[in-house]
């Protein structure tokens, strides 16, 4: 039997040499060169050990797994995974590893040595592996599929990443607070929250950031550039999450549901947001007349009242709004379109909102109540209305004598007695 492995070994070196001899490649006694790649190995044994990555021979099993490996050195490595054994440690930061190949690839990280270049945008790398995957970005190749939900990556890293919130695992955990994390990045981003660290820092305005990221989204406010881009519309966005909750109205997707009521949300804030609303909560508070909003769109919109700022303004007529949906409905005044329609009288209305209050008609129904005397209301605009009389505010002035009314029906008649007008108001 030995005998028989002798002349194996040797026939399959002496065809090994004479490939390379017909090539005209030196070989000494001290080099062996494999001639399917032109590798050149030092020992026989190497050359033996080597031939069986061609042969696809793997004789070694491991006992835990049963995973199978070509070299005896690559199982005793493997072993280690099992056994969370590193004995190769960085003198530099103590950090431990399994592999002597990755304790050398790490000493780069500390030298900044980046040999490996990439030939399309002059990136470096530490590791030629991380040059291959590099490359997957310009070529938009994603090779790696999320066996749960289908999701495709152009790195394993990152499938590996996106893998743990399936199974809701978070290996890194805060020493200070104990939250947990499913990215080491986000530990290490997540513990500047405690030191008030903001390494990254706006080399035009001098904002920092905890996070690379966030910086890098930070410049797109200078530059004003907005590389994600809707393949359905064309618009564009600077930050990519935002396109990606813009492309939920394409496909009219709102996977944020509410557990108690069933409302449906595009995004996660809105969801949480319209939880509020259950909980009787108003957290936002105006600073100017102390009123309060479950919301903070809606205290932001509040506040346009105490400025009269009216940032939405028809390019037809050139009236202004101080809320995008109310330009969105005037629209419909210069279109005459009514889409909305009382199923009870057929009555046909501009606004959703109004043929909302419109039902109240029928069911005789006064929702809108006065919380200091008691009055109640078909419509919301005229508990508003009402609530002028009990705080004598008057918004509406003349701009020829300067007289303030609460209503504006009252105005647009004192109006007339400058003007001279006696038409009706209708």
């Amino acid at each position: 039997m030995e005998a028989t492995i002798k002349v194996n070994e040797t026939l399959m070196i002496s065809d090994l040499r004479a490939t390379v001899v017909n090539q005209d490649t030196f070989l000494d006694e001290k080099n062996f060169i494999n001639d399917s790649r032109g590798v050149t190995i030092s020992q026989k044994h190497h050359l033996k050990s080597h031939f069986l990555i061609h042969v696809n021979e793997k004789s070694f099993s491991c006992d835990i797994c049963g995973k199978v490996f070509s070299q005896k050195g690559h199982l005793k490595e493997h072993n280690r995974t099992h056994t969370k054994e590193k004995p190769y440690s960085c003198s530099k930061c103590n950090k431990g590893f399994s592999q002597r190949g990755n304790l050398n690839k790490h000493f780069r990280t500390h030298a900044n040595d980046k040999p490996y270049s990439c030939h399309l945008c002059d990136k470096a790398f530490s590791q030629k592996c991380h040059l291959n995957e590099h490359f997957l970005i310009h070529t938009k190749e994603t090779p790696y599929s999320c066996d749960v939900c289908g999701k495709i990556f152009s790195q394993k890293g990152h499938l590996n990443e996106h893998s743990r919130t399936h199974k809701n695992e978070k290996p890194y955990s805060c020493n200070k607070c104990s939250k947990a994390f499913t990215q080491k990045r986000y530990l290490e981003a997540h513990c500047r929250a405690h030191t008030n660290e903001k390494p990254f820092v706006c080399g035009l305005c001098g904002m920092a950031f905890t996070e690379k990221k966030d910086l890098k989204r930070h410049c797109f406010i200078h530059t004003g550039e907005k590389p994600f881009v809707c393949d359905m519309c064309g618009k564009a966005f600077a930050r990519k999450s935002n396109l990606n909750v813009h492309c939920r109205t394409h496909r009219n997707e709102k996977p944020f549901v509410c557990n108690i009521c069933g409302k449906a949300c595009s995004q996660k804030s809105k969801l949480k947001e319209h939880y509020i609303i259950h909980n009787n909560e108003k957290p936002f508070s105006c600073n100017m007349c102390s009123k309060v909003y479950p919301r903070k769109e809606d205290l932001k919109i509040h506040y346009r009242s105490h400025t009269n700022e009216k940032p939405f303004v028809c390019d037809m007529c050139g009236k202004a709004f101080a809320r995008k949906g109310h330009l969105n409905e005037h629209y419909s005044i210069h279109t005459d379109e009514k889409p909305y329609s009382c199923d009870i009288c057929s009555k046909d209305f501009s606004r959703i909102g109004n043929l909302n209050e419109h039902y109240h008609c029928h069911s005789n129904e006064k929702p809108f109540v006065c919380d200091i005397c008691g009055k109640a209301f078909s419509r919301k605009s005229n508990l508003n209305k009402h609530y002028r009389s009990h705080s004598n505010e008057k918004r509406f002035v003349c701009d020829l004598c300067g007289k303030a009314f609460a209503k504006k029906f009252n105005q647009a008649k004192h109006y007339r007695t400058h003007t001279n007008e006696k038409t009706a108001l209708i």
